[in-house]
């Protein structure tokens, strides 16, 4: 069934499952038969007093090998000791563990084996004396402390007891122990004692944590006056030394946590803010949450309100401690602040602007370090704020003004400016009714750092005070500076379409596109001739069409063309005027099919042009403007302004998509759908056209014909139905006929 190759694991040969099944469960049962059964001692039954001797004789020899063979392990003592004591030998089990304790006595396992087997065997005073001698040798093991005085409380020797931990004390054992001696006497009612002892274990160990445990401890007892006393000490103790305050948050907190329970809600306001006036407030962060929740509970809104903030203050501060370059955090601190400052305003108060002025201060300090404009926008931001705060709520126009100032001298205009700094600078003096300054800030930011923005700004604040003649100026200055801005060409001559200045306007838009770089053409032309078009100047327009396509002959612009030539002119308002311009007005539909025809015959030309054969992109994209004019446009358009031949002629063209082979980017050829014009195969290969041609007839001709015969199929199938109605009609009349002929 299997063999080895090379030394390695069986291969199986046939792997065909086996004629009898083994199941799990039977071999579980078969490993369980087969085990080998443990070896068992026999039981020895003794049965009279010369086998017990001689049976205790030989355990003892074998102890006592045992012991001698491994001296200083301790297990071999106990369990020789353990077995004297279950053999009823307590002497004997008694010299075991004294020679034991020869070898080690300060082994904690051993004299707690020993303490008890005195115990089992209810040797009480054995075992006092095993834990006196024990607490001896081993003073700061507590185990054995807290078993020798469970011993003496479990005996209700309490004297006794108190005794031990008295002993105890003495040493300064840990936190536990002290707690173990006070719940003692406060189980048995001596709350006067466990005073004392808190006493004794706050001079011991003089922890924030021990005077609480203190002060509670009195507060639970009823005696408020000592609770105050202790809480007092424990502050006199820690002084006033920043450090130790600090150190003594917790005492504060639950004094103040003490009066707070018992209504003295005065009390433990002075007690918090006598401690946060002592402790800086990034350290205090958690006295600072219990005076908060303090205030929210017991305090009234004013109270309330102010916590609030200076905990929100604490954030910001400590925010800012890390990062003094993050202004999103100086802005949400100097809103927190003006907030304030509102509110108090608001309730009829008289606040002083004196808090947030420092937080602006503080922040604008921080000049950003790097010469970049991104670092700049939110610090110029603050700028803005403070004007804008010093402007509105205080009144202060003299300290805005020079914050104004102060903001324009900080930022280096040589690398960058920002024309919202000049232009709120300009709206502040218009506002102080400062006209002449307004212009001299505005005139000084375009000189010091000419912006797009900035010209805008200004133009707009002319146009508002109407005065056009100080707007042209200003866009002459703006195209001087940026004469490829389209959008500023385009404003100025609305400005002058607006004026009523249509020749003005018309020589703007002819300087604008005489120049020999845009960066938007497409709107100017567009601008130019939407104006010319609602002036009602056909020529004018058609004139400015036929220019704009000697630059570029892009689909949009023929369609555009199209377009213009079948709509009908705006113009002026005279009835003369129109009606001498009526001809002019007219839709022409043999203009609109020149401009299809003329720009059909020049996307054929391109796809016809030698050296786009190379580029198979740009030769498909040329193929679907050509198709898209004629299916999406010139065909719409014949339909519905055509004749018979004018829609003939664009059917004849035909663009229509076919599968071919092409040659490929990565090499070789691949079958693409393209698209193929009848007028292109036509003038290729006009005997397969006409081939073409009649084929497709025979495909039309045949379509009709399958459609006329089903046609006729239906109508041979409703004859039919007609005639086995008539038959049904004819039998049910016949019996009658055969009556009327009898009686005839």
């Amino acid at each position: 069934m299997s063999s080895r190759v090379d030394g390695g694991a069986p291969r199986v040969k046939n792997r065909a499952p086996a004629a009898v099944q083994i199941t799990a469960e039977q071999l579980l049962r078969e490993a369980q038969e087969r085990q080998e059964v443990q070896f068992k001692a026999p039981k020895q039954r003794i049965e009279d007093f010369e086998e017990l001797h001689e049976y205790r004789g030989r355990k003892r020899k074998e102890f006592e090998e045992r012991i001698r063979r491994t001296r200083g392990k301790m297990r071999e003592w106990q369990a020789y000791a353990s077995w004297e004591a279950s053999q009823g030998e307590y002497d004997r089990s008694r010299s075991v563990y004294e020679r034991a304790l020869d070898v080690d006595p300060r082994d904690i396992s051993l004299w707690l084996s020993y303490t008890e087997m005195e115990l089992k065997a209810r040797n009480v005073q054995h075992a006092r004396n095993l834990f006196d001698r024990a607490v001896t040798l081993l003073p700061r093991i507590n185990q054995l402390w807290y078993k020798y005085v469970y011993l003496e409380e479990l005996l209700q020797n309490i004297p006794g007891a108190r005794q031990v931990f008295e002993r105890w004390m003495k040493w300064e054992p840990e936190d536990k122990a002290w707690q173990a001696y006070i719940k003692m006497e406060e189980r048995y009612g001596e709350l006067d004692r466990a005073s004392a002892i808190y006493e004794r274990w706050v001079a011991v160990r003089p922890e924030p944590r021990v005077w609480v445990k203190w002060g509670k401890f009195e507060e639970e007892r009823g005696k408020l006056d000592k609770g105050r006393e202790v809480f007092q000490m424990a502050l006199e103790f820690f002084g006033d030394d920043e450090e130790q305050v600090e150190k003594a948050q917790a005492v504060f907190s639950n004094f103040a946590k003490m009066e707070t329970r018992q209504k003295e809600f005065e009390r433990a306001r002075v007690i918090y803010k006598f401690a946060l006036s002592r402790i800086p407030r990034s350290k205090s962060a958690a006295l600072y949450a219990a005076y908060t929740k303090f205030e929210k509970q017991h305090g009234d809104r004013s109270g309330v309100e102010s916590t609030v903030l200076g905990k929100r203050r604490i954030q910001y501060q400590e925010e800012l401690e890390n990062d003094p370059f993050n202004y999103d955090v100086w802005f949400d601190y100097v809103r927190l602040e003006e907030d304030a400052f509102k509110t108090d305003r608001d309730e009829g108060g008289d606040p002083s602007p004196e808090k947030v002025r420092d937080v602006y201060e503080r922040a604008v300090s921080h000049v950003p370090p790097g010469g970049e404009k991104r670092h700049w926008r939110r610090y110029i931001f603050l700028w803005l704020e403070y004007a804008l705060f010093e402007e509105l709520e205080t009144q202060d126009f003299d300290r805005s003004r020079q914050i104004y100032k102060t903001a324009i001298e900080q930022v280096p205009h040589k690398q960058f400016t920002f024309a919202k700094l000049w232009l709120l600078y300009a709206r502040f003096e218009i506002r102080r009714m400062d006209l002449m300054a307004a212009r001299k800030i505005l005139g000084t930011g375009i000189g010091m750092c000419p912006k797009e923005a900035l010209f805008k700004g200004y133009i707009q604040l002319e146009l508002e005070l109407h005065e056009f003649d100080r707007a042209r100026k200003l866009y002459e200055k703006y195209l001087e500076f940026d004469p490829t801005n389209c959008t500023a060409w385009i404003k100025f001559a609305e400005l002058e379409i607006m004026l009523g200045d249509t020749e003005r306007a018309r020589a703007i838009f002819e300087l604008a596109i005489s120049q020999p770089a845009l960066d938007m053409p497409e709107l100017l032309w567009k601008a130019y001739i939407d104006f010319e078009f609602e002036e009602g100047e056909r020529e004018r327009t058609r004139a400015l069409y036929e220019r704009l396509l000697e630059k570029s002959k892009h689909l949009k612009i023929w369609l555009a063309y199209a377009r213009f030539e079948m709509a009908k002119m705006g113009g002026g308002d005279d009835e003369e005027e129109e009606e001498e311009d009526n001809e002019e007005s007219t839709v022409d539909p043999a203009r609109a099919r020149a401009v299809y025809e003329r720009a059909y015959r020049h996307f054929k030309a391109e796809c016809n042009r030698p050296d786009l054969q190379d580029d198979i992109e740009e030769l498909r994209k040329v193929k679907a403007q050509r198709a898209e004019l004629v299916l999406n446009s010139w065909k719409p358009f014949e339909d519905e302004n055509g004749s018979a031949d004018d829609i003939e002629k664009v059917n004849r063209i035909n663009p229509h998509k076919e599968l071919v082979w092409e040659p490929s980017e990565l090499g070789g050829m691949e079958e693409v759908w393209a698209w193929k014009f009848d007028d292109d195969i036509q003038e290729e290969n006009p005997n397969a056209f006409k081939f073409l041609q009649m084929a497709r007839a025979w495909k039309a001709s045949a379509h009709k014909n399958d459609k006329k015969d089903a046609m006729d199929e239906d109508d041979s199938d409703d004859s039919d139905d007609d005639e086995s109605e008539d038959d049904k009609a004819g039998s049910s009349k016949l019996p009658a006929d055969s009556d009327e002929d009898e009686s005839e």
